[in-house]
Formats: C-alpha cells, structure tokens, sequence
C-alpha cells in the first residue's frame, strides 16, 4: 500500500534547478536510492521511493525557503548561503561545487593590498559579503551590483575592481585580471530550516542523512583484493590504511591469503608499491556504491 504523503512527513528540498550544481546534486539524490522524473520540465517534482517532493529554484533564492521554512532542507553553495545572511542550519559539506569569492584588479593596475581599496570602486554580484570583508579590514569601498558579466566591468570603466566568484581563474585572465585575495571558499552545503519540524519529519532528516553520509564516504574510499604469502599478513596490515582490521581468507595453496578491506582512494597509490614490495600480489581496486556505519 502506498503511504499518502502530507505535511507532517514528507520533506520538501530545494534544489537549484540549472547550474553548476544541478548535475551533481541530483547525481547524488540518484546515488542515495531516491527515484525521481521530469526535473528538467517540472519546477516541483515528487519522488516514487522516499517521502520527498523537490523544489527547484534559482540558487539566490533557495536560502531564503528554506530560512522561512518553504523548504526542509536545500542544496547550495555557502557563497549563497552567507550572502544572504541566512538563519538556517548547515548540515553537511558535500565535496562539490568549490570555487572561492575573490578580489581581481587590472593585471598591470595598482591595486594589490588591501589598503590600496580605499575609496576605490568594487562591481560584485555579492555585496553582502564583498562590504563584510573591506570592513572588518577598516576599508571603505563603493560598491556597484551587477548581476551577471562582472567581470568586464573594470574595462568599461564601471568599477575598479571585482568581487567575484572563482574556479580555474580562466575567466579573470581572459579579461586582463589578476586575482589578489581571496574572502570565501565555498562548496555546496546541505542546509535545514531553523523552523521546528514535525516528528515524522525530524526522522526523515535522519535517515536522509545516514543516505548522504554513506554515498560520500564510499565516493572518498575503494573496496581493495590482494593475494599475499601469509607470512606477510602482519607488514600487510602495518601497510593498509584501514577503516577497520581486514578480511583474511585462506586461498587453495597453504601458504597464501587473500587480503580485502578498504581504504581511503587518496592513500591507495600511496602505499600501492609497498604493498607489492611486502609480497601483495594481483591487487584489485574497486568502487564502492554505498556504505552505511
């Protein structure tokens, strides 16, 4: 029998509905087990598996549903978050999304300390934060918002300066800038509203985030087989960087075993040479979907 959905359980999330984050974030709602159609047509859409309806917003207005209670939860970059000043909880850091909210100048231009922005003027699509910053350095600015193509503007002669966001800094560089400091790392960060939740709601929280603690630890971690003379065993176990000891399973010929646990992914290629100078053989790695503590 299917469970009706209303308002004292079913969890609404907001998600942005096209953008750098998209792709990724439903990615990782796929990967937690949680079915769903049609985003790409739909701005709400409800799930089929799990007691969840998506809302699907543009990034500088998910902080604000989810402060006002609209949403449970939301997906967003901590740019956005702290940008808007939001009273919500942040639940997790989801390793995705990362960029920074830095200060570019002219590339041959004067500006390079931040006591060189006295006075000066400072285009950004991030006031909030871009005002923060200069003030609690004692530095008066004049800020300009722009919405899109900040970039540009020290060309037309609209600002001095940019407060922008950036990845790879291609863009900067194509534009004759040159990034001089940074005032915020971000990443997407899984927020909850400060509103009370319901009981029923409160536990779908929780299961929601033993789902996305699981998906990420497996993204960070491979699943490792190994042959290895059983001799070996004890250097072998000294070698892995285990989360806890590894399995052991005797093999046909007497004296060898197979090894298989796993690892952080970053440390494997570190110790993959040791582990073939203690003896491990025909080491395997493998993904892992999924894994719950």
């Amino acid at each position: 029998m299917n469970r009706t959905k209303d308002s004292s359980t079913s969890l609404r999330i907001a998600i942005q509905k096209s953008g750098r984050l998209t792709d990724k974030t439903i990615d990782l709602l796929h990967g937690i087990g949680i079915e769903f159609d049609n985003y790409k047509r739909n701005l709400m859409v409800k799930t089929r598996n799990f007691d969840v309806e998506l809302l699907l917003l543009r990034d500088d207005d998910i902080p604000e549903y989810v402060q006002d209670g609209i949403c449970d939860l939301g997906f967003v970059g901590a740019n956005e978050v702290f940008e808007k000043d939001a009273d919500v909880t942040v639940l997790r850091g989801l390793n995705y999304g990362r960029c920074r909210l830095s200060i570019a100048a002219p590339e041959n231009g004067s500006l390079q300390n931040v006591s060189d922005f006295e006075g000066k003027t400072i285009a950004t699509s991030y006031p909030f934060l871009t005002n923060k910053y200069f003030k609690e350095h004692g530095v008066n600015v004049n800020l300009v918002e722009i919405s899109g193509a900040v970039e540009i503007t020290p060309q037309l002669k609209v600002a001095d300066a940019i407060s922008d966001l950036v990845s790879t800094g291609g863009t900067l560089i194509a534009n004759g800038l040159k990034e001089l400091f940074s005032i915020l790392d971000s990443e997407t960060k899984l927020i909850k509203t400060n509103k009370e939740l319901s009981p029923g709601k409160q536990k779908l929280v929780e299961k929601f985030l033993v789902r996305i603690d699981g998906y990420q630890q497996a993204k960070k971690s491979r699943y490792i087989m190994m042959n290895a003379p059983a001799s070996k065993i004890d250097r072998i176990k000294e070698i892995i960087p285990s989360m806890k000891s590894p399995t052991i399973v005797p093999l046909a010929e007497s004296d060898m075993v197979a090894i298989h646990t796993v690892i952080p992914y970053d440390k494997f290629w570190l110790v993959m040479e040791e582990l073939k100078s203690a003896g491990a053989s025909d080491i395997v790695m493998l993904p892992i979907e999924s894994m719950i503590f």
